[in-house]
């Protein structure tokens, strides 16, 4: 009978946990249905939070690049049957560019630099033999990648005074000093004597867009000064007479002094000449290779208002093959042809005693070391 009643109040005790049970079991799924529900709220809430992304890279619109250079040549003789004269030369060049473009607008400007030095043995001082200095500078906008409307500005000197070194009529002792060469002298050119300077108006041609390696400008309404601030050269340079000087009878170029000597009245002539033209100038640079490159320019210059047929040419030209790292052998080439431009030759000074029109032309061999600001990329 006791164990009757036993069994019967475990079943009543198992039958009244059931309801317990499945009341836990329920609030444990709620428990974990709030917890799923919060993490995934958490996880879209993180998902919506935007990372910080780095900063893009500013636009460079600038574009700069430098290069120098400086080569050094010595000679020297002994019992040289075929003859010569001992010398050393030293030559120096600066190459530089800066170029902006943004968007159409572009603005490129360039500057070149030579100057060089001569010793030789039967000259005892130290000559100038190579003085170049050219700057320009173009603003244009691009309406097709291989056409632009464009305005330039450049300017073509030198740093110092040349002269032509005659041979002295005078001197003692066996042969003439550094003083009597200096007295025989007579200057050729200077600082702003000639300096060429145009601003032009017209348009860009680029063939090739795709590496800019021939460009072409030009430009029908130029502007042109041709400066000579040394008033003995202004004469030979082309420039016109003042106003009140216009009459050569009454003021003669050449005047013979009383003491049998002879002076030249540069003081009539105009510091400028002013001309107005079309101009064309052609840039070209070929890089055959990594160590071989070649580069030219042409400035043709036509003045309406005086012998437009008769142009002003200015060419330069340059071959480099890189030998090592920071040496190269170069070869340079200047030619300039001006018709207002009188030059005097010692070997017909007597059929032509003002001088007359000449091409002029200058080479340059040279094994340089130079170095470049920044260091191009190959």
């Amino acid at each position: 009978m006791k164990t009757v009643r036993f069994t019967a109040l475990a079943a009543l005790l198992l039958l009244a946990a059931l309801p317990l049970r499945a009341q836990n079991e329920q609030t444990e799924k709620k428990e974990a249905q709030s917890a799923a529900d919060a993490a995934a709220a958490a996880a879209a809430a993180f998902a919506k939070t935007e990372v910080p992304q780095a900063a893009p890279p500013k636009p460079v619109y600038w574009k700069k690049a430098a290069t120098t250079s400086l080569g050094f040549s010595q000679q020297k003789l002994s019992n040289w049957a075929a003859g010569g004269v001992n010398n050393v030369t030293l030559n120096a060049a600066l190459r530089g560019n800066a170029n902006f473009a943004k968007g159409k607008t572009y603005w490129n400007n360039k500057i070149e630099c030579d100057y060089g030095f001569i010793y030789q043995q039967d000259k005892p001082f130290v000559q100038k033999n190579l003085d170049r200095l050219y700057f320009e500078s173009v603003c244009g906008y691009s309406k097709s990648p291989k056409f632009g409307l464009s305005a330039r500005i450049d300017f073509l000197s030198q740093f110092s005074n040349t002269y032509n070194y005659n041979y002295p009529s005078s001197f003692e002792g066996d042969s003439p000093t550094a003083k009597d060469w200096r007295n025989a002298r007579t200057i050729r050119s200077g600082l702003l004597s000639p300096a060429y300077a145009h601003l032009c108006v017209g348009f860009d041609i680029v063939p090739n867009p795709a590496n800019r390696w021939r460009v072409i400008n030009f430009s029908p309404i130029t502007g042109g000064f041709t400066v000579v601030a040394n008033k003995e050269l202004r004469r030979a340079y082309g420039n016109h007479r003042l106003k009140q000087y216009r009459d050569e009878a009454e003021y003669p170029y050449t005047e013979a002094l009383p003491d049998g000597t002879t002076v030249n009245h540069g003081e009539y002539y105009k510091i400028t000449r002013f001309e107005l033209g079309s101009q064309l100038v052609a840039h070209l640079n070929i890089r055959i290779n990594t160590n071989f490159l070649f580069s030219s320019s042409l400035i043709l210059f036509s003045n309406y208002l005086d012998n437009p047929q008769n142009l002003r040419v200015n060419y330069s030209s340059a071959v480099s093959w890189i030998l090592a790292k920071n040496l190269s052998l170069s070869f340079k080439t200047f030619l300039l042809y001006d018709d207002k431009v009188m030059i005097r030759n010692p070997d017909d000074i007597d059929k032509y005693p003002d001088g007359k029109q000449r091409v002029q032309l200058q080479e340059i061999l040279g094994l340089n070391f130079s170095y470049s600001f920044p260091v191009p990329k190959k």
